[in-house]
């Protein structure tokens, strides 16, 4: 599922570390937490749709990986984006 371009370009500002950032692991994040959010939703009225449950595990993976590089790399930048996004972690 495609966010739409307002939204994605919302979340780009909220997240962004200067002007021109598109690619931060924060933006990155904050990007696939809301394609996961959605597609969560969407699994909730179409349990037995496989194609999209593979593609959002998926997305919760590349997430993952994401967190755990942030989090090697800048830990309150890391914990500021968990408490922004309301994510649990380990």
């Amino acid at each position: 599922m495609v966010l739409p371009k307002d939204v994605k370009w919302n979340l780009i500002r909220d997240y962004q570390r200067h002007e021109q950032d598109t690619g931060s692991p924060e933006v990155q994040i904050a990007i696939l937490t809301e394609r996961i959010n959605r597609l969560t939703e969407h699994m909730k009225k179409h349990k037995k749709d496989v194609h999209s449950r593979r593609g959002l595990i998926g997305l919760v993976n590349k997430r993952r990986k994401l967190l755990e590089y942030l989090k090697e790399k800048d830990y309150a930048k890391y914990l500021e984006v968990v408490q922004r996004l309301n994510l649990k972690v380990k």
